[in-house]
């Protein structure tokens, strides 16, 4: 990215060299001049280049940690340039060039700076009408077209790669899971092509708890949670967001029936199968790392959560947000992320029954729980092998798939009475289906709830906005219950926030820096007043090419402002010689123009052209930095004409039939209106003089 700014030095400096061999007749001379007639100028448009990454010091992480590298390397890229352009350059040039005078006006460039300069004289001459029109077109731009292009905090990509969360009906076992994971990979597989799926990975089922987290599938909620995770070969052809919008349509088409009769294979009635079957999800998660690390923990770039002490308060509104969410056309996916209905078997216990049968509570609660999950929550028992010294957990299971209905858990045997007769849970107990929350997540000693959705065929901001909106449709929350977002909105609403607020500061740090060095404020805005034009260049090329405003669209904004400064620093700096020299500030600003043309344009078209790779996004994963290249290229050609046309014309405006005088205070300074010739002199310290200065005419341009 830095190519085109790092030639900038160079070539500034060499164009100079070339300027000033028709002015003397010794190469070392015009090498000497140039290079020193540039050296302020430069310095100070790399200062303007640097001073625009301000941001990423003023910010906090993770932006900070996203924004430092770009901004350390272009920094130290751009201090090392002007320092090779003052020190290699100018010894290079004494070696290879050759000293060659053109005569002014000749060849085709002379012919065309000539034509430049009459097409810079008539905008000056009516410089009060193109003024205005430029500030009303920058400001109709960015009002009217800059709210076109949406907000986002990464710009989405085409990975190949895709995370597919799918659940089967609640309370399901990992078989189930299982079997319907291999059933839709067989769907995705026929949608396509067999060939078309480089590799893919999957787990069903619930972690088991004696073993460690697996941090691949954080996190499986229980054994009716399945996850998979494919990626397309490259060159299939395969496009990632088509492919969600299909397979969210057929998924449920093909899933539903099978899952329906799987159901009444294992003894389940029909018109019950249909109805669990129907309760299926199905919901995509990111894909790629830059979109995981993004959403800030949450599995889905949109996260709501609302918490308070009391789970059903919280439960009522969080139903009312989904339903509100659900009216928006743009949200995917809209599901809970905790279970609220998991099936459940009650099993209570007529203590009167137990008593007068001689067992107990503990007595039936471990047969139970032997029966329906593991021997080793009541038993542990472990075998060392005495060859190896390892041991081995030894527990009694009972299959899941044997254990399909409660009627099951009633005939559970407790104890045997007699030789005939076995008592059952049914014997002492009440056995029933039963629902509860599968699962409850703590926050600040409340319970909350989660919805997830992601985002297709809208950005970020906009779906953030209507996100706001449905919340409050939704009507305000019970008494105790809070409604917050997390994912990608507050951390995107954050950053811009933050990066508006470091680029106004950058700017502000450029006007002082401006004003310092031409000790004139007039001066320095008028350097940024091709800044309008850059944002209209940006917002234009963002809208034209279906661009997104993010976070790498922001930095290209921030590398053209700089750029751009630089540029209108060079061309400011060459006018006010002219025209500290005596010119008149129109004919000033008529002669810097036309003779800055040359290196503004070939920086303008160094940048503009090393950007156009990047802006083309041609290789896979490039979508993530061509907004950036296509910010620069848009601000960059505007830029480049506000510069050359409008900032003269702003400069005959600005100054008018002012005469150059300087702004200095010091008694010392032949410059300044105060300067104190007398006491100057040997022998004349702590004399005061007062009056006019002598060295200035009345005019008040320097001699």
């Amino acid at each position: 990215m830095a190519i085109g700014m790092l030639v900038d030095e160079a070539t500034v400096s060499i164009e100079n060299i070339h300027v000033q061999m028709g002015k003397t007749h010794r190469l070392a001379r015009a090498v000497e001049r140039g290079s020193v007639q540039t050296a302020v100028p430069r310095f100070l448009a790399m200062l303007c280049i640097i001073s625009v990454f301000i941001p990423a010091f003023v910010t906090e992480a993770p932006l900070r940690a996203l924004f430092m590298p770009l901004a350390l390397a272009v920094g130290f890229a751009m201090i090392s340039s002007y320092l090779l352009s003052s020190t290699l350059v100018p010894v290079v040039c004494v070696w290879l060039l050759r000293h060659r005078a053109q005569e002014e006006g000749g060849g085709f460039f002379g012919r065309f700076q000539a034509l430049f300069a009459w097409l810079v004289d008539r905008v000056i001459r009516w410089r009060w009408m193109v003024v205005p029109a430029y500030v009303a077109a920058c400001g109709l731009v960015l009002g009217v077209v800059g709210s076109q292009p949406g907000n986002e905090l990464f710009p989405q990509i085409d990975s190949g790669q895709f995370v597919l969360r799918y659940r089967p009906p609640l309370g399901s076992n990992f078989e189930i899971a299982r079997q319907m994971g291999v059933k839709i990979l067989q769907v995705i597989e026929e949608e396509v092509g067999p060939g078309n799926i480089e590799i893919s990975i999957g787990y069903a089922g619930q972690i088991a708890p004696n073993f460690a987290m697996n941090n691949i599938v954080l996190f499986m909620r229980g054994p009716d949670d399945g996850w998979m995770r494919a990626k397309f070969r490259e060159g299939s052809g395969v496009q990632l967001h088509q492919f969600r919008e299909r397979m969210r349509r057929l998924l449920p088409e093909k899933i539903v029936p099978w899952m329906a009769d799987l159901l009444h294979q294992l003894g389940v009635p029909c018109d019950v199968a249909e109805r669990r079957a129907r309760t299926c999800q199905f919901g995509f998660e990111p894909g790629d790392i830059v979109s995981d690390v993004t959403s800030f923990g949450s599995p889905t770039p949109i996260e709501v959560v609302v918490s308070g002490v009391n789970l059903d308060d919280a439960r009522t509104q969080a139903l009312r947000i989904r339903e509100a969410m659900r009216a928006i056309p743009f949200p995917r996916d809209v599901h809970f992320l905790q279970t609220l209905e998991y099936s459940t078997v009650e099993v209570t216990i007529n203590r009167e029954k137990a008593g007068l049968s001689g067992v107990t509570v503990q007595q039936v609660g471990n047969n139970v729980l032997v029966a329906t999950s593991s021997s080793r929550f009541i038993a542990l028992n472990y075998w060392t092998n005495p060859e190896t010294g390892f041991d081995y957990q030894v527990e009694v299971l009972v299959p899941t798939q044997q254990m399909t209905s409660s009627q099951q858990v009633e005939t559970l045997p407790i104890q045997r009475v007699n030789d005939v007769v076995n008592l059952m849970v049914r014997d002492v107990a009440e056995v029933r289906d039963g629902v509860m929350p599968g699962q409850f997540d703590p926050l600040a000693s409340q319970r909350y709830l989660s919805l997830t959705a992601n985002v297709e065929e809208e950005d970020m901001g906009r779906a953030s906005r209507r996100v706001a909106a449905a919340i409050v449709a939704a009507g305000p929350p019970p008494r105790g219950v809070t409604v917050l977002t997390r994912g990608q909105l507050g951390p995107m609403i954050d950053m811009f926030e933050a990066l508006g607020i470091g680029l106004t500061i950058a700017v502000f740090v450029i006007l002082v820096l401006l004003t310092a060095y031409f000790e004139c404020p007039r001066l320095a805005l008028i350097s940024l007043s091709a800044v309008p034009g850059v944002l209209s260049g940006v917002v234009l090329m963002l809208f034209f090419s279906g661009t997104t405003l993010n976070i790498e669209s922001f930095m290209g904004t921030i590398m053209c402002i700089g750029v751009s400064v630089s540029n209108s620093v060079m061309l400011v700096t060459f006018i006010s010689e002219h025209w500290r020299g005596g010119m008149p500030a129109l004919e000033a600003a008529r002669r810097g123009a036309a003779e800055r043309l040359r290196p503004i344009l070939m920086t303008a078209c160094a940048m503009t052209v090393g950007m156009v790779p990047m802006a083309m996004a041609l290789e896979s994963g490039s979508q993530m930095t061509a907004p950036l290249g296509r910010a620069v290229i848009g601000g960059l050609v505007v830029s480049t004409l506000a510069t050359l046309l409008v900032v003269p014309a702003v400069f005959g405006v600005v100054i008018g039939r002012r005469q150059a005088r300087s702004m200095s205070l010091h008694p010392d300074d032949p410059q300044s209106p105060h300067y104190d010739l007398e006491g100057t002199r040997p022998g004349a310290a702590g004399r005061l003089t007062t009056g006019e200065n002598p060295a200035v005419p009345s005019d008040g341009v320097q001699p």
